[in-house]
């Protein structure tokens, strides 16, 4: 099981280690963790490609600010700063998110390739925005932006 990002994450885990950097060691072992999590779920272990990795680390990310939010609704700042600052460390390995322009440029594309022109179609452009747009996009904003467009 080899990918880019996976590589870099383990060569990222040995520096920390090295530097005895243990927040920074501590998430990047959950972040292969979880990536070596996906691989073997199943009855049987995948090769997960580039793709695939970059999807278990948007989850991450999305997980731990949803985690976040909810400490900072509950007063606890600390456990939401530290929740925050691993969501912003996924981050760093995943590339960069499409502009809010980008994004309704996409949605445009997508629209008018399919031919949609009703809230029925919006699962099938959906489907094809969100495989254009890979992890460089937020699925909640996208779907925002398709809503709008099709309503």
């Amino acid at each position: 099981m080899s990918s880019e990002t996976l590589d870099r994450l383990t060569a990222d885990l040995t520096t920390a280690m090295k530097a005895r950097d243990a927040a920074r060691t501590n998430t990047l072992r959950q972040a292969i963790g979880a990536v070596r999590a996906e691989a073997k779920a199943g009855p049987v272990e995948k090769e997960l490609s580039e793709d695939d990795v970059l999807k278990v680390l948007s989850r991450e990310v999305k997980k731990r600010r949803d985690t976040a939010q909810i400490y900072t609704d509950a007063g606890a700042t600390d456990r939401a700063a530290t929740e925050t600052a691993e969501a912003d460390l996924f981050e760093t390995y995943l590339p960069a998110r499409l502009s809010d322009d980008e994004l309704a440029a996409l949605v445009a594309a997508v629209i008018a390739e399919t031919g949609a022109g009703s809230m029925r179609d919006m699962g099938a452009v959906m489907k094809e925005a969100t495989a254009r747009a890979g992890a460089s996009a937020d699925g909640k904003k996208l779907s925002t932006l398709v809503r709008a467009a099709l309503a």
